[in-house]
C-alpha cells in the first residue's frame, strides 16, 4: 500500500546483558534477525545502516536516550522503534507529560505517596490493554502483584492509564506511574518501552510483553483481551551482578535470564501465594550469592 513503511527484517538494537538477550529472543521468535550494539547515537544509526538494518530498536534506554536515538534515526532516514520524539520529549521533561494527562482527565500525583508502575500495550488501532501493577521496593528488586492495592483499585488506576495512552495516539509500550497517597493518587510520570520489569509480567498474565511491543510497533494488532490479563499469583524480579561462575540449578517458580558471559541478571520467582514466591526467590538468591549475601539483601 502507498506510503506503508518498508517491511523489516533485520534491527540493530541497543542493547546488552539480559535485555539484549531478551530482545534478540523476541526478535527470533517474530522471525527477526537483532544486532545488538551501543554507543552514542550517531554511532549507533551508522553501525545499523552498515550492518544492512531497515530499523533501530531503543532497548531499555530511558526517554532522553530514546529522543536522541529517535532523532538521529530521522535524520539518517532510519526507521525507529519508539514512541515519536514530541512524545519522548515530553516524557523526559516531565512537565509536559503531566500536563497532556491532565488535558486526557487524569488527576495529577501530589508530591509524596507510594508509586506504582503498570506497563501498557497499545496498538495505534484503537485498542490498549494494561498489565499488573508494580513496585520497586529497593534499587534490585521488584514485585507484582501489591499486597496492599485491591484488585478494584488497580482496574481503576488500569482505566485511567489506558485512558491517558490512548489520548497519546501511542503505539507500543509504556510504563505509567502513579502515586497512592490513602485514598489520593494521581498520575506522577510516563517512561517508554521496556523497562527491564517485563518478566513479572511474563509470569503473571503469560503475556509477552517484548514480544507484543515488536508485533505492534511493526504494525500488528494486540490479540490479547483485558479480562484475560488478570494477574494469576505472585512474582518477585531481582537485579543482580554475578560472577561469571555462577549457575542457578532451577527448579519450581524460578528463571534466570543471563547473557552469555556476562555478569549482570535477572532472578524471577513466582508462586501462588507472595510466601510461596518469596521463599522460592530466597533458595535462588542462596543459590547464587551465598547466605550472607543474601541477608545483606534485607528481604522484604
Amino acid at each position: 500500500m502507498s506510503g506503508s513503511p518498508p517491511a523489516v527484517s533485520r534491527l540493530l538494537v541497543v542493547a546488552g546483558g539480559p535485555g539484549g538477550l531478551r530482545l534478540r529472543q523476541a526478535c527470533g521468535e517474530l522471525g527477526l534477525t537483532a544486532i545488538l550494539a551501543d554507543g552514542s547515537a550517531e554511532a549507533l544509526v551508522a553501525r545499523a545502516r552498515e550492518a544492512g538494518c531497515q530499523a533501530l530498536h531503543p532497548g531499555e534506554e530511558d526517554a532522553a536516550e530514546q529522543l536522541a536515538l529517535a532523532e538521529a534515526c530521522r535524520r539518517a532516514g532510519l526507521r525507529f522503534l519508539g514512541p515519536p520524539a514530541t512524545l519522548l520529549g515530553a516524557m523526559a521533561e516531565g512537565g509536559g507529560m503531566r500536563q497532556r494527562m491532565r488535558e486526557a482527565g487524569l488527576p495529577l500525583a501530589a508530591a509524596a505517596g507510594r508509586e506504582l508502575r503498570m506497563s501498557l500495550l497499545a496498538d495505534g488501532q484503537g485498542r490498549v490493554v494494561y498489565l499488573a501493577p508494580r513496585q520497586r521496593l529497593h534499587e534490585a528488586l521488584s514485585v507484582a502483584p501489591l499486597g496492599w492495592l485491591t484488585a478494584e483499585r488497580g482496574a481503576y488506576l488500569g482505566r485511567l492509564a489506558g485512558q491517558g495512552v490512548a489520548a497519546l495516539g501511542l503505539t507500543g509500550l509504556v510504563e505509567v506511574r502513579f502515586r497512592v497517597d490513602g485514598n489520593r493518587l494521581g498520575f506522577a510520570a510516563m517512561a517508554p518501552g521496556l523497562t527491564g520489569e517485563e518478566a513479572l509480567d511474563e509470569a503473571l498474565t503469560g503475556l509477552d510483553p517484548v514480544v507484543e511491543q515488536l508485533r505492534v510497533l511493526l504494525g500488528g494488532r494486540l490479540r490479547e483481551r483485558q479480562p484475560r490479563l488478570a494477574p494469576q499469583g505472585h512474582a518477585r524480579l531481582w537485579h543482580l551482578s554475578l560472577l561469571p561462575a555462577t549457575s542457578l540449578s532451577g527448579g519450581p517458580g524460578l528463571r534466570l535470564d543471563r547473557a552469555r558471559g556476562e555478569g549482570g541478571a535477572r532472578l524471577l520467582a513466582w508462586g501462588r501465594r507472595a510466601e510461596e514466591a518469596r521463599d522460592r526467590a530466597r533458595r535462588g538468591l542462596v543459590e547464587l550469592l551465598g547466605e550472607a549475601e543474601t541477608a545483606r539483601l534485607a528481604l522484604a
